[in-house]
């Protein structure tokens, strides 16, 4: 490496840098505290036997499959924001040094690949969290887990503080940090291109294509045409499309029955772990849990379309003022606070919903709901089908809603409520140890920042070396992503105003 090469490293080392104070590194060393502690307990009920996969399978299992889901759910995080960050960029950059990292974007950046992406790789996100879940989550409550107290239980097992904790460290919030700086390297491997493919794969299914329907339905209510980078479709490609739309409504209203009737049955894993639940208010609560997390997806697209926008057309109501008052005060750190917030604040959710769309009937007992096989019985005992319902109904129809109707989402009061909310739980710094790890894994893995290999988007657009692709009008979930080689929120408080402009 040149003299020069050194400087540059250096310079993007400085740039990214975090002015540590007393109170920042107390919230590193307590959040690695309750990680570890998270770790330990839900390690000791996985071999008590009380997980629905420690059960039907084997301690080990659980903890096996627990551990593979953490990982690719956080190659899954990380290269959303690689994928969403890179477009800008032009490919034959790193096309020599990075050659994985440039399969990747030749498959995603063409045509609507990227949408496509974006599409499957939700609906993965959901699909692992319920897994983790089924595999970290107390069947039953009343079991001794290291002899804690039932408060302690309570809140870190029943309602799953510690799931939540190592989930949005291990599996989110540390891949996100690298990533949205170091999106070259980190998707420069075939894990990444398998993980790509498998998202891929997952939206050609036709699982997820009644989002369209709706996307279609708010284009028309909106008067806002969707953005496409393909020819309309015709013929076999137009019947395959409606094809899989018209699949994706029946398994929808199938998993919607089957978690519905369950719920008004008493037999989900809600009513083991709360019986003081009514089965009406059972499924109240889903749907409300539910409406959060598609408020805070729809808040994601919502925030930063609005920060384009001049101040005085960003909220045209009492509550739109006062959220964007907020949002935007001082030097824009409340931007990524709210992002942090918001992940914790949706993987609760997420983990909530688990419970109540998981079945307890027995197969083999002649209670299958609908009379479906023993098998698809413990197949649906699960709870995936809630992954189904979450990924289209709490999720990407919302971000849809919200990238059609921005000021509206602002106007709402319950925006406020929930802006207020994901600050605090960002203030109490329960998942700041992700930036320690983050640093870990970049010394480990070597990671380089973007602008080490392409300069930053100044340098680049100086030397004319931006991309013209215009790919990716869908937005996804989790992290948002920023141009490659720019500075950016998650490091810490952004400069100034128009950083946030850029960034988003």
């Amino acid at each position: 490496m040149t003299d020069q090469d050194d400087t540059h490293k250096a310079g993007a080392e400085d740039s990214h840098d975090v002015k540590l104070t007393p109170f920042t590194v107390f919230r590193y060393v307590a959040s690695i505290g309750m990680l570890i502690f998270s770790i330990i307990i839900v390690g000791a009920l996985m071999f008590t036997g009380n997980t629905r996969v420690a059960k039907d399978a084997h301690p080990w299992v659980a903890l096996i499959v627990c551990i593979l889901a953490i990982v690719w759910l956080s190659m899954i995080e990380g290269q959303q924001a690689s994928l969403v960050g890179l477009p800008p960029v032009d490919p034959d950059l790193y096309k020599d040094t990075h050659p994985l990292t440039y399969k990747n974007a030749a498959l995603a950046f063409k045509g609507d690949n990227l949408d496509r992406y974006l599409m499957g790789r939700q609906f993965m996100v959901l699909l692992v969290v319920f897994v983790i879940n089924q595999c970290s989550s107390p069947l039953d409550p009343s079991v001794d887990v290291l002899g804690l107290p039932d408060g302690v239980k309570f809140v870190f097992l029943d309602i799953g503080l510690a799931m939540i904790v190592f989930t949005c460290i291990l599996g989110q919030l540390t891949t996100q940090v690298n990533a949205s700086h170091m999106m070259i390297d980190y998707i420069n491997n075939y894990f990444a291109l398998f993980t790509l493919y498998t998202a891929m794969a997952v939206e050609f299914s036709g699982i997820m294509h009644s989002s369209y329907l709706i996307q279609n339905i708010l284009s028309a209510i909106s008067g806002k045409p969707i953005m496409t980078n393909e020819p309309p479709r015709s013929g076999f490609t137009f019947a395959f499309f409606w094809g899989r739309v018209l699949m994706s409504l029946a398994i929808l209203g199938f998993c919607l029955a089957v978690t519905i009737v369950a719920l008004l049955n008493g037999q989900t894993s809600v009513a083991v772990k709360y019986p003081g639940i009514p089965p009406a208010l059972a499924l109240v609560l889903l749907f409300v849990f539910m409406a959060i997390v598609g408020m805070l997806e729809g808040m994601q697209i919502a925030f930063f379309a609005v920060a384009k926008l001049p101040a005085s057309e960003r909220g045209t109501s009492f509550f739109g003022l006062k959220t964007c008052e907020l949002l935007f005060k001082g030097n824009g750190q409340n931007l990524p606070g709210f992002m942090i917030g918001r992940q914790l604040t949706v993987v609760c959710s997420f983990f909530l919903v688990g419970s109540f769309t998981s079945l307890t009937i027995e197969p083999g007992t002649g209670n299958n709901i609908f009379g479906v096989s023993d098998g698809a019985q413990a197949f649906l005992n699960y709870g995936f089908q809630g992954a189904v319902i979450t990924t289209i109904l709490a999720s990407i129809s919302w971000q849809l809603a919200a990238s059609a109707f921005p000021i509206a989402f602002l106007n709402n009061p319950v925006t406020y409520v929930l802006l207020v909310v994901a600050l605090f739980l960002e203030f109490t710094g329960l998942c700041s140890g992700a930036w320690v790890l983050a640093r870990l894994q970049k010394s480990i893995c070597k990671f380089q920042y973007d602008e080490v290999y392409i300069g930053t988007p100044e340098e680049r657009t100086d030397k004319e070396m931006t991309a013209a692709q215009d790919v990716g009008h869908l937005t996804g979930g989790g992290f948002a992503g920023h141009l490659a080689g720019s500075h950016d929120a998650l490091d810490g408080p952004i400069k100034s105003k128009d950083a946030i402009d850029a960034a988003a």
